[in-house]
């Protein structure tokens, strides 16, 4: 059994939903603090117990007093299981919220500082009052943030960073996986594919990230283009608790014959945006279709991706381990899962040690780099 570390006051709190990214970010620690990753854990025991009447709790095994914890959870697990009146559920983001919430009790308040770490924002998508309606994502963030001894919360890619108006006492800290998922796709480009590319937001809403990506190829060796949909959506009827798209308007340059497409945005639930997408851009000549997104949920299964790819319109999905993907599917020739462990660690290791993170969420200069050595290596 590995020993916690003894020199440091650095802990892990990794929730099951999370279990996989944690073991790796332990490992990422382990390897800055030169530590051996065979005797050692920053990674502290617990117990998540379900009771068949619908409660749980989570019981420390280990001492955190005057500790810096660091609480990993993904609400997107759908894949744990618990027995409750003799039925069996998966457990649902507002479980493991709650069970969140647990972790923190359970601490007595003896931990000298606790930081979340939820890269997937519980309620993200509902971060605005429309009608009726709770502010579910700014209510979430006021009450961690009123809860003492938090210190901060860190997300990745917030589908509005503007939610963080919600809070006045911790730090929120928002990070992008662009430079991760860039890397890996530079890597695996020949050189013809990357010459032109046309950078398209699926929404309005996407712009901004669309925007990041196409200044991240700021290269004089590739050729440029911007271009967005625009949805128009049938506001009389509301299906699955959203609006239906009816059509997908393209703007941009209409000539895209041979160049290579990335399509970024946030998140993927179901795809069918996405398929619009796909199809609106091969009439326009398009050669290669790269998804990049930082979740993908596959909410519908990736049946219809499968079919995509098979009939040769799109050629890639790039995404995240930050949350839950079915094993199955990480089997998918089209499917990348890039791994944001090492730059978790990094953020860790920064805030427990009061070193700076800016560079960590600011620098975009990475992914001009790689094209530059790519294209100057293989001339």
């Amino acid at each position: 059994m590995k020993k916690q570390v003894e020199k440091n006051d650095l802990r892990l709190m990794v929730f099951k939903s999370a279990d996989e990214l944690g073991k790796k970010i332990d490992e990422h620690l382990l390897d800055m603090y030169k530590l051996d990753k065979d005797k050692y854990t920053f990674i502290v025991p617990i117990k998540e117990n379900f009771f068949e009447d619908g409660h749980f709790k989570v019981e420390i095994e280990e001492t955190v007093r005057g500790k810096d914890m660091f609480m990993l959870t993904d609400v997107g697990n759908y894949s744990l299981e618990y027995k409750m009146h003799g039925f069996i559920n998966h457990t649902s983001p507002n479980d493991l919220f709650m069970e969140l919430k647990d972790g923190i009790g359970a601490c007595n308040c003896h931990a000298k500082n606790i930081n979340i770490i939820m890269p997937l924002l519980y309620a993200g998508r509902q971060h605005r009052r429309n009608t009726r309606e709770n502010l579910m994502c700014g209510r979430m963030l006021h009450e961690i943030d009123m809860t003492s001894r938090i210190k901060s919360f860190i997300t990745f890619d917030a589908h509005d960073q503007g939610v963080e108006h919600a809070i006045q006492h911790m730090e929120f800290d928002n990070f992008f996986p662009t430079n991760t998922i860039l890397e890996s796709f530079i890597n695996d480009m020949s050189m013809n594919r990357l010459k032109k590319i046309v950078f398209v937001a699926p929404d309005n809403g996407a712009t901004g990230r669309r925007n990041v990506y196409l200044n991240s190829f700021n290269s004089k060796y590739i050729h440029r283009e911007a271009g967005s949909f625009i949805k128009q959506r049938d506001y009389n009827n509301l299906v699955d608790g959203k609006y239906p798209v009816i059509a997908h308007d393209y703007c941009g340059n209409e000539d895209l014959d041979g160049y290579t497409a990335i399509v970024s945005d946030d998140m993927i639930s179901s795809g069918g945006s996405m398929f619009d997408v796909i199809d609106e851009l091969k009439k326009r000549g398009v050669k290669y279709i790269y998804l990049m997104t930082t979740y993908a949920l596959f909410t519908k299964g990736i049946e219809k991706f499968e079919e995509y790819y098979k009939e040769g319109k799109f050629d890639g999905l790039y995404t995240t381990n930050l949350s839950y993907i079915p094993e199955e599917y990480k089997t998918a020739k089209w499917l990348h899962v890039c791994d944001c462990s090492k730059v978790v660690a990094e953020i860790i290791y920064n805030i427990h040690n009061d070193q700076s993170i800016s560079t960590i969420l600011r620098d975009k200069s990475y992914p001009v780099k790689l094209v530059e050595k790519k294209f100057e290596r293989d001339k």
